[in-house]
């Protein structure tokens, strides 16, 4: 799959691309990144690629003009590799406007081809440009950054850890939180017992049924945290799984007990 990023600033994705598990994803081009800098497609000798927004206000607007330069570039680009298969490439606009970030998201776009990533600055694009070319805006939830690249960095980093291989363990991926719609269950590792604070806690032991070996109990025990963890944080999550059909009677019988 290959990933298309147009942005002010290809020069914050590097630290990011090269460290880490997911880098693997990167450096084998699994997921293939291209970058293409915006000010390379203004055309005035100041490489301008914005300007005051019409009817006044503070900030600049993106420009239309180099944006569609740059969108065509990525097209022919992208035509040329194949990677779409013919059909045009879905394009991404990351604003608050847009639909949240999920893990059904981040399957999607996992298992297709991948997309062009516009990466919007200042006040944000020329809303002409939107609505002429994209085709999905997504949004890390309710507050604003000061551009598309942090989004654009989750997206790729959640969609390179779902590539087969990428990870150490297959599985890893498939108890994250959100995997089977509610958050993850604690985790816990060495030492057996963690010693308190001189004088404030008690020692801390990891759960006997993490030690017991009883393969059937320990992921009883990860389910029932698993759903208590999202009973009391992410409520709408019971009700969009038991919707989905993905509670079982045991899994229901365990909700009631907290309740009552």
């Amino acid at each position: 799959m290959r990933f298309d990023l147009i942005t002010l600033f290809p020069e914050l994705f590097a630290p990011h691309l090269s460290v880490g598990v997911t880098r693997r994803a990167f450096e084998s081009r699994q997921v293939d990144v291209q970058f293409w800098p915006l000010r390379d497609y203004a055309e005035d000798n100041y490489r301008r690629v914005d300007d005051r927004p019409y009817g006044g206000g503070p900030g600049m607007v993106m420009l239309v003009e180099p944006l569609e330069r740059a969108l065509a570039a990525v097209r022919v680009a992208r035509e040329a590799s194949g990677v779409d298969g013919g059909a045009p490439p879905q394009i991404i606009h990351f604003s608050p406007t847009g639909r949240t970030m999920d893990q059904a998201l981040v399957r999607e776009l996992a298992q297709g081809p991948g997309a062009v990533l516009l990466c919007g600055r200042y006040e944000g694009m020329d809303q002409r440009f939107l609505d002429r070319h994209v085709t999905l805006e997504v949004s890390l939830g309710d507050f604003v950054l000061s551009g598309g690249e942090l989004p654009a960095l989750a997206l790729l980093d959640a969609v390179a850890r779902l590539q087969p291989g990428v990870l150490n363990d297959a599985a890893s991926h498939e108890q994250d939180s959100f995997s089977d719609g509610l958050l993850d269950c604690p985790h816990y590792s060495r030492p057996e017992v963690l010693q308190g604070l001189p004088g404030q806690t008690e020692p801390l032991p990891v759960p006997p049924v993490l030690l017991s070996g009883h393969h059937a109990q320990i992921a009883r025990w990860r389910r029932e945290r698993s759903l208590e963890l999202t009973w009391r944080r992410r409520p709408e999550l019971i009700e969009a799984a038991r919707a989905a059909g993905q509670l079982s009677k045991k899994d229901e019988a365990f909700l009631k007990s907290l309740i009552e």
